[in-house]
């Protein structure tokens, strides 16, 4: 799949993305498209604008039909000519992303979004009061997701702590930052508790199973370093 061919599945499904995600998202969403403009001829900055453009839509609902295509989104060792944007053809984009008017979320985008919270938060998790060691003193700074719960307040979801020590998992570390999770904790959960088609299960499920370079590999696949 080359980089007009992901353009094209923007502009057909921008509605849906418009629709799914927050103000502050669809924004980054759109510094993100500015900045593969920027990018120019630079096969390399071209690349890293791309793996930017699916880190922004990382929020979107797994169980939207353009979220599925990003998550299959690879060129490998794709040539230049495949990297390269069609110019006008971005242009375009831009020009949709400055016109379109912010809309209210629809009944049905809310029901996902509601719905995909609500799994989320069924999965075992520690509050607070239950960190220990670095994770206690600065959980933020030790990268960990962290999802807010209108009832129990903070939760932080188990898969991210060695049982035996309680401190922070390395692996999981290392791939919150990677997904942004500071910035999207939603999207950085889904990721770790949905299936996942490149590890054939529950990322979460395999943390301690799997060397920790699988997991790694699977999140670079998903947001393109290695690929794009």
């Amino acid at each position: 799949m080359t980089t007009d061919d992901l353009l094209e599945l923007l502009r057909r499904h921008l509605p849906e993305i418009r629709a799914s995600l927050t103000a502050a998202q669809f924004s980054g969403f759109q510094d993100s498209v500015l900045r593969l403009r920027a990018a120019g001829d630079d096969t390399r900055a071209v690349r890293g604008a791309v793996r930017q453009v699916r880190l922004a839509l990382l929020p979107l609902p797994r169980e939207m039909e353009l979220r599925r295509k990003l998550d299959q989104f690879r060129s490998g060792g794709a040539a230049p000519s495949a990297v390269l944007p069609d110019t006008d053809r971005l242009a375009e984009l831009i020009r949709l992303l400055d016109s379109v008017d912010w809309p209210t979320l629809d009944p049905e985008s809310a029901e996902i979004a509601r719905a995909v919270r609500q799994r989320l938060l069924t999965a075992p998790a520690r509050g607070p009061e239950q960190l220990t060691g670095t994770a206690a003193e600065d959980p933020a700074g030790a990268g960990l997701i962290r999802l807010s719960d209108p009832e129990r307040g903070d939760r932080y979801p188990d898969f991210q702590f060695d049982p035996d020590t309680g401190e922070p998992r390395p692996v999981v570390q290392r791939i919150n930052r990677m997904l942004l999770s500071d910035q999207d904790p939603w999207g950085a959960a889904d990721w770790w508790l949905g299936g996942n088609t490149w590890l054939r299960d529950t990322p979460a499920a395999l943390v301690g199973r799997v060397p920790d370079a699988r997991l790694t590999e699977a999140a670079a696949a998903l947001i393109g370093d290695g690929g794009w």
